[in-house]
């Protein structure tokens, strides 16, 4: 089993304990509220969403994925740092055994830089794409980026 690594940074005008909150702590409340139109609904299947809790994300009719479901494996709020595993999904992915993500958010001048570094578990034999890769982190940074202008206009949430 191989695994292909994949890194970016998206800089925010945010503070980053806002976006912090906004995209790990609170996501369950703030992602179907903003995006009603991408997530129906965020759920807590186990645990109350500290470490080893499973988040269940429940996408809108008109996505080609029903649901994924992550568990967190390392919560540190005060640096404003998540990890997860993406451990199900309605989708059957034909390379990929597993993701791991890594979330961290760091000040930048009155912002934020958001680094997230990705771990594609490969199947046997199998290889992905940049592309591919890309093609999902491009609807990840849409997403990112909605929840910094909501935050922008509403400056009391997540505060």
């Amino acid at each position: 089993m191989g695994i292909v690594t994949y890194s970016m940074e998206i800089t925010s005008a945010i503070a980053p304990s806002r976006m912090f909150k906004a995209l790990v702590l609170e996501s369950h409340n703030i992602l179907p509220k903003i995006v009603p139109e991408g997530i129906k609904s965020v759920e807590f299947v186990e645990g109350d969403g500290g470490v080893g809790s499973i988040k269940k994300t429940n996408f809108a009719e008109s996505s080609h994925i029903k649901y994924t479901k992550h568990k967190v494996e390392a919560l540190d709020a005060g640096s404003f740092y998540c990890k997860y595993t993406m451990i199900e999904s309605d989708v059957k992915f034909d390379k990929i055994n597993f993701v791991v993500e890594e979330v961290k958010f760091v000040a930048a001048g009155n912002g934020c830089v958001c680094k997230m570094t990705s771990e594609y578990h490969l199947k046997e034999g199998c290889e992905l794409k940049e592309e591919d890769i890309k093609k999902g982190k491009d609807k990840a940074m849409g997403l990112y980026k909605v929840v910094e202008e909501y935050l922008v206009f509403n400056p009391d949430v997540c505060a």
